[in-house]
């Protein structure tokens, strides 16, 4: 299968290259950022051994279609997307931290008021809260962005107390999150989904805060569909889920946590293939539109071709 499992381009004017978890990240110019969606896929912080056909042009095309739905709220990072697995944008300096927002009680905030927790990064819980209640209004449960190693919680005051970000600037990027999440919430519903939580990163371009990196992609959100979910509450069943949570529960089933000691389960035709699948599937639900499978030829001849193209065209 022709997919994209690492790149080792050299583009016109690069100046550094990263390899991410899923991501390649070429420097151009130091002022511009190509970000090469691989079809890697990864999970429980480890890169599965086998990529899976059409992944990254699914993230990347949700995330192009979010950014400009967006783009109103406020300016983000994209310059163009040249290709199904490309996206180009002008190089912004990282806040480093991340904007994790939550309208429901799920993942890591039910496992914490779970144990007895009733505070999550400042932020106080009240009783009686059931896994995935609507939350009577959506939190804001900022994490570090870590090198290396697992993100951490933190709280409002700590990050303006150590000065990770500036008053002034954490008090916009709450705005922005919470207006995004607004926006993202709205489009869900269009689509019979439930927008469950979502995180968002920002930079700063020419003193301006911008948002970058992808937003509303089933790998940085979770989304319930509507349909049933008030039912499912009142019966404490799980909640219809739309996210890659599926990857981690096939793991799970056969043995495998990321945890020391543990072999990532054979990955035969059958489990890609319908990983890939669902992957497309969480597409045309997301987005409301047909995927468009790319032409044939191979696919790295064809993203280094587009973005040598596109690259001919920016201002340096």
């Amino acid at each position: 299968m022709n997919t994209i499992k690492e790149t080792n381009f050299n583009f016109d004017k690069q100046t550094a290259f990263y390899r991410g978890k899923v991501r390649d990240v070429y420097s151009i110019a130091d002022n511009y950022l190509v970000m090469v969606a691989s079809d890697r896929i990864s999970a429980f912080d480890v890169v599965l051994p086998r990529a899976i056909p059409y992944k990254g042009q699914v993230l990347n095309q949700i995330a192009s279609k979010f950014l400009q739905a967006t783009s109103d709220i406020l300016p983000n990072w994209v310059v163009s997307v040249p290709d199904e697995n490309v996206t180009i944008g002008k190089r912004c300096e990282p806040f480093k931290v991340e904007m994790v927002i939550r309208g429901y009680v799920s993942g890591h905030l039910w496992r914490t008021y779970r144990d007895g927790g009733r505070e999550l990064c400042g932020v106080k819980l009240p009783e009686g809260l059931r896994e995935n209640d609507k939350l009577p209004e959506p939190i804001i449960t900022p994490t570090t962005k870590a090198a290396v190693g697992h993100d951490m919680d933190i709280s409002r005051e700590e990050i303006i107390a150590q000065g990770i970000v500036s008053e002034a600037d954490y008090t916009q990027l709450e705005k922005y999150a919470r207006a995004l999440f607004q926006r993202g919430t709205e489009i869900a519903k269009e689509r019979g989904l439930i927008l469950v939580d979502t995180k968002y990163e920002f930079g700063k371009h020419d003193g301006e805060i911008y948002l970058i990196d992808e937003i509303h992609t089933p790998d940085s959100s979770r989304y319930f569909y509507a349909e049933g979910y008030e039912e499912r509450q009142e019966k404490a069943e799980a909640q219809k889920q739309l996210s890659k949570e599926f990857v981690r529960q096939w793991l799970i089933e056969n043995g495998f946590q990321g945890k020391e000691g543990q072999n990532v389960p054979e990955m035969t035709d059958d489990i890609v293939n319908s990983i890939s699948e669902r992957y497309i599937e969480l597409f045309e639900h997301i987005t409301g539109e047909k995927f468009v499978y790319p032409g044939q030829g191979d696919v790295l001849d064809r993203v280094q071709r587009n973005v040598d193209a596109a690259l001919k065209t920016l201002t340096y």
